[in-house]
């Protein structure tokens, strides 16, 4: 199945915008929903609207049934050991935040390390910045090369005996690079620490084998991989889950509860309190089954391809900087860029003037951006449905952008 014909599945992009044909480039941000996946959330909805787990009754126990068959497609979608490592959240802010606090604060004392890098974004700084202050634990970040990409030398020289905690994102959401998170594991795994993966950018765009990672904790978001909002997911390795302590209390994930005391669930409903996100995880789950179908090493190949066209021809507007690696290999399918004495929202307002929808600002990593030396930049990110044609739409607005601020000023 080709792009073209990919495209025809997803409903939102068969429309008009400002008079123009819609060309969607900001899948970083939030991806388009495949008819399936709507049709799923419809079904759920129409048909067996009910909570889960407890209920006796027939709607009930369909609503369970594909509750935690969504539970079990994730667990292979990852190639995690078990569906008790896999537990649902509201995304992966809710997930980071998670190991930040449950593990983070029984685990981490005065002078011990944290270990992120400088593109991280915001949802897997200020976790690690609030559990740094309130414990005395000092936070750390690994240099970048030129390009945006780390180095493995560099990290073995800021991890230390001292590093508790090591947390990169595996693909960057500005300058889309790739970054060695299973090399990485394993520099933190022999200096005595454990590694966390911000995998939100990855998830949608590559095939992910937890186990072969090796990490401990991986957390991503089903919006950005043609599932609904408000789902997403931390995958963590049993021997660290079942020390964790909840870090919300209430109905589902209670076992016992007495007048002083109470005890919790089993794994993994024991950090799944209240009425979970029951439809979102059943759309999560068609939204894996979709993208199982085309295959995540064909999106990979798709976004690289995307990318090296996108590169060559963005490449050849004067004036255009392009941030990260040059090399297509080396990212997905995202290009954050500027286009000289233009500001970045002023470029995505003429684009979409044009009917194109990209992104402008700091994308949530105001650290990276300071690192960058710019206060903001315009993104362009391609996903399973973007054609050449869409790259050629933003090259030729792009030069209409450049064409008409260079007349007007």
């Amino acid at each position: 199945m080709n792009s073209s014909e990919v495209r025809k599945l997803f409903p939102i992009l068969d429309q008009e915008v400002n008079g123009h044909p819609l060309v969607y480039l900001d899948s970083a941000a939030t991806s388009q929903k495949p008819a399936r996946v709507i049709e799923v959330l419809d079904e759920y909805y129409r048909e067996y609207n009910s909570n889960v787990h407890r209920g006796v009754h027939t709607l009930g126990t369909r609503a369970t049934d594909r509750y935690e068959a969504a539970r079990a497609k994730v667990r292979k979608f990852i190639n995690a050991s078990s569906t008790e490592e896999i537990i649902f959240t509201r995304g992966t802010t809710t997930a980071l935040n998670t190991v930040a606090v449950s593990f983070g604060m029984e685990n981490l004392k005065e002078d011990d390390e944290i270990v992120i890098s400088y593109m991280e974004h915001h949802s897997n700084i200020i976790p690690w910045q609030q559990l740094a202050k309130r414990t005395g634990a000092k936070l750390k970040y690994i240099p970048l090369q030129e390009d945006g990409s780390i180095c493995l030398e560099d990290a073995r020289n800021t991890i230390t005996s001292k590093t508790k905690i090591v947390s990169i994102m595996y693909v960057s959401n500005v300058l889309g690079v790739i970054n060695p998170i299973k090399e990485l594991a394993a520099i933190a795994h022999e200096n005595g620490a454990i590694m966390v993966v911000d995998g939100a950018q990855a998830a949608p765009h590559m095939k992910i084998d937890v186990r072969d990672l090796n990490c401990d904790f991986f957390a991503f978001s089903g919006h950005k991989m043609c599932g609904p909002t408000g789902i997403g997911v931390l995958y963590g390795k049993r021997e660290h889950l079942e020390k964790m302590e909840p870090i919300e209390f209430g109905g589902e994930m209670i076992d016992f509860v007495g007048l002083q005391e109470s005890t919790w669930k089993e794994l993994p409903w024991k950090f799944e309190a209240g009425t979970p996100i029951i439809a979102g995880a059943i759309g999560l789950g068609a939204a894996i089954d979709f993208l199982e179908k085309i295959g995540p090493e064909h999106i990979l190949d798709h976004e690289h391809h995307l990318a090296a066209y996108a590169l060559e021809k963005m490449s050849a507007i004067e004036g255009l900087t392009i941030y990260g690696p040059k090399e297509a290999e080396k990212r997905v399918g995202v290009i954050t860029f500027n286009l000289e004495d233009v500001h970045p929202h002023d470029v995505a307002t003429v684009l979409d003037s044009e009917g194109i929808a990209i992104r402008a600002g700091h994308h949530c990593a105001q650290p990276l951006m300071k690192w960058l030396n710019v206060s903001s930049t315009a993104r362009a990110s391609f996903y399973l449905y973007n054609t050449e044609q869409d790259i050629d739409r933003l090259v030729d607005g792009l030069v209409k952008t450049k064409e008409y601020f260079t007349n007007v000023f």
